[in-house]
């Protein structure tokens, strides 16, 4: 079946938001193996909202739309959906009641204007919002379907996941299964040029590779006719690709390096403490971004300025003078001097020139030392590696982090 997503509103077309919605619902349809053949942004305006639903209706099956469903007049979608299928909104009691609910919980005051959030098409699949007040919707007419979503990205991503794509799987006949790998220390380029032959072959399972912010996913995807089925078909090829790619594969459906960290570090009872200069608490950011962090680490310090490394870490001066801040010497010390700051069974120290100019003539932009300490008895082992990274800024400082988390992930407990 064709798929048209159709994003509602002006600050789309202003620039001043991401479309992330059409990523998200992109990536979800693209598991259920339905085709989306047009993205399109249109603003609050009742005529033209209409106009592109009436195009997307002339060349499409299913259209999906985000935004518009809130409480103010600008907010149209629901109304422009429902008229152009002919269908008149009426009020939905048990919506008006979890809106309700949701205002009574924050303890503030429901305006009037938010029970028009609760009218809904007659005759629609309802699709609570556990995650916001505005409801969604799908509603069907002569073979086609819309399905209406929140515009809300924290809103929009779960209640396609959890309310849309259990609607539209039941659409595309057969059930389907997804397990995704993801690889660290490998490129998009080099897996694909590594198992061409084998995703060539892949039909049912089909193995498909994606970039994503210096990693690298691979998705399994089978259709059978129920998902156990589908499942227990991936399951063989899952294992054949991280037999082929090694331990570049730091987890199956997983969400990120850090989770992978955080879990690993919280079974194995261990705690870790951070020092960083270029990536500027990146590392510990991204850590405490994991649900359960706590349990592992203990804390982190942002070293930037020489006197801090010194002050704090108790990097040695001399140390510093002769080789420099950005150095192997100077990271092993800021990964040692943090761990017995905070007497942290981990300790790692991150160092590097994220550019967009070096501070040190003799040292490019993109050199990064990252050293791991780590308590071993009455005493402590400690390592460093020397990374050469390329991109701006940004990403020298996201690859650094990155790295370094992928030095927790392997190890040894």
């Amino acid at each position: 079946m064709r798929v048209e997503i159709l994003a509602v509103g002006t600050e789309l077309l202003l620039g001043e938001i991401a479309n992330t919605d059409a990523q998200d619902v992109s990536q979800g349809l693209s598991e259920l193996g339905l085709d989306v053949l047009y993205h399109t942004v249109v603003g609050d305006n009742p005529a033209r909202v209409r106009q592109a639903l009436e195009l997307a209706l002339s060349r499409v099956d299913i259209v999906i739309t985000t935004g518009g469903l809130g409480p103010t007049y600008d907010d149209l979608t629901k109304e422009m959906c429902a008229e152009v299928f002919g269908y008149k909104l009426v009020m939905h009691e048990e919506s008006l009641e979890r809106i309700e609910s949701f205002f009574t919980k924050l303890g503030r005051t429901m305006t009037e204007n938010n029970k028009k959030q609760a009218m809904l098409p007659e005759g629609c699949t309802v699709f609570s919002n556990d995650w916001g007040t505005a409801p969604g919707c799908a509603m069907e007419k002569n073979g086609q379907h819309i399905l209406m979503l929140p515009g809300p990205p924290r809103e929009c991503k779960p209640m396609f996941r959890y309310r849309a794509m259990p609607y539209l799987a039941a659409l595309s006949g057969g059930a389907l299964h997804s397990d995704w790998l993801r690889i660290f220390g490998m490129g998009e380029s080099a897996v694909e040029d590594k198992l061409r032959e084998l995703m060539e072959a892949a039909v049912n399972p089909s193995v498909a590779p994606y970039a994503k912010e210096g990693e690298c996913l691979l998705r399994v995807t089978a259709k059978a006719e129920t998902e156990e089925a589908a499942a227990a078909m991936t399951a063989p090829m899952v294992e054949r690709l991280k037999n082929e790619l090694g331990d570049v594969v730091y987890g199956v459906n997983v969400d990120s390096l850090e989770q992978v960290v955080v879990e690993k570090l919280r079974a194995a009872g261990l705690t870790l403490a951070c020092a960083e200069s270029c990536t500027g608490g990146l590392v510990t950011k991204r850590i405490t971004d994991v649900p359960g962090a706590s349990a592992v680490l203990l804390g982190g310090v942002c070293s930037y300025a020489n006197e801090i490394k010194a002050g704090v870490l108790g990097v040695n001066k001399q140390i510093l003078a002769k080789h420099g801040a950005v150095s192997a010497p100077v990271a092993v010390m800021m990964a040692q001097g943090v761990r017995r700051l905070m007497n942290a069974d981990i300790g790692i120290g991150i160092t590097g020139i994220a550019g967009p100019a070096s501070d040190d003539t003799n040292k490019p932009v993109g050199l990064v030392y990252i050293a791991v300490s780590r308590r071993e008895g009455e005493g402590s082992v400690t390592f460093v590696r020397e990374l050469h990274l390329s991109g701006n800024r940004e990403r020298i400082r996201l690859s650094a982090a990155s790295n370094a988390l992928n030095l927790l992930r392997k190890l040894p407990v």
